[in-house]
């Protein structure tokens, strides 16, 4: 198991557009089970590479309850192909983000393409939490954060909070 440290704002990566990933080789592989053990062990629900520090268009994700069996999804190169206009509000966080929590409206169902870690192209229509987290995930990917639906000014003061509590935190 490698637990790799997240990146949270206000640092620069996070806007960083990810590259599409040209091959799946060893490296993608371990930084796929990187992604899924980082995740897990911070009890998210999703995690794009970038978030790690690794801009590369990957994407993990897991929205099976504690008490359900896991079912991992990992997305390579994820596409939104087509979005509903109906739309959805979930009250989203991000593992980036520490301690905040934002309720975002997005297209309700989206058809997703995308590579699988087998190198296969698929495709999948999904909707609920499932869609809501891989909009969020494909928007890390595009440099993108949740807190970009909010205005500049509250933008600006979640920001300036979230630097002081970086700063504030005495390391022994």
């Amino acid at each position: 198991m490698s637990i790799k440290k997240i990146i949270t704002v206000p640092n620069e990566i996070l806007r960083k557009k990810s590259v599409t990933v040209e091959k799946i080789g060893k490296n993608e592989k371990v930084l796929i089970k990187n992604l899924f053990d980082t995740m897990y062990n911070s009890k998210g629900i999703g995690l794009a590479a970038v978030q790690i520090g690794i801009p590369k268009r990957i994407v993990v994700i897991d929205i099976s309850k504690e008490n359900e069996n896991k079912s991992p999804l990992c997305l390579i190169n994820p596409i939104i192909r087509q979005s509903s206009k109906e739309t959805s509000v979930y009250e989203e966080g991000c593992l980036s983000i520490p301690d905040t929590f934002l309720d975002i409206e997005r297209p309700k169902i989206i058809n997703i393409e995308y590579i699988n870690i087998d190198g296969k192209k698929k495709e999948i229509q999904c909707d609920g939490l499932l869609s809501t987290c891989i909009q969020h995930e494909i928007q890390h990917c595009d440099g993108k954060l949740i807190i970009d639906f909010l205005s500049k000014l509250k933008k600006d003061i979640l920001i300036k909070k979230l630097k002081k509590k970086s700063t504030s935190k005495i390391t022994v």
